[in-house]
């Protein structure tokens, strides 16, 4: 019976021992899942910091193309203001060219006329200076 006794004893002890070592194991298990958990989480951590990075330059690229789109479009505005401005000057160069012309063919035609006026006093003149030679 002593021997009975000795191996419940013993068998109890190892099973102490398993359980203790089961025990053991059971929180290493933990611990290790726990640490997974945190790396799991600053993984997570990261990976979302990595997409409001990623969403941060996408806004900021989609700025920057707006902005390009209105800078292009000024552009173009500038381009043809530049273009219809050089045409302005064009046509008012054209319409002084015309001026200029036109005073000078006024001018020609009022020294035409000032001529025919001379013309007609010196004509004048010479047909008053032969009536008084005549009445002499």
């Amino acid at each position: 019976m002593n021997e009975r006794r000795e191996d419940v004893v013993r068998a109890v002890a190892k099973e102490r021992a398993a359980a203790e070592t089961a025990r053991r194991e059971a929180e290493q298990f933990r611990r290790v899942a726990e640490e997974a958990r945190e790396v799991r989480d600053r993984h997570r951590d990261a990976v979302e910091t990595a997409r409001q990075e990623r969403e941060l330059l996408r806004e900021t690229a989609e700025t920057a193309r707006i902005a390009s789109e209105e800078t292009r479009l000024a552009a173009e505005a500038a381009r043809t203001a530049s273009e219809e401005a050089r045409a302005a000057t064009e046509a008012a160069r054209d319409a002084v060219v015309d001026a200029v012309r036109a005073t000078a063919d006024a001018l020609n035609a009022a020294l035409e006329q000032m001529q025919v006026v001379e013309d007609l006093r010196r004509a004048l003149r010479e047909i008053r200076d032969m009536n008084k030679i005549d009445r002499n």
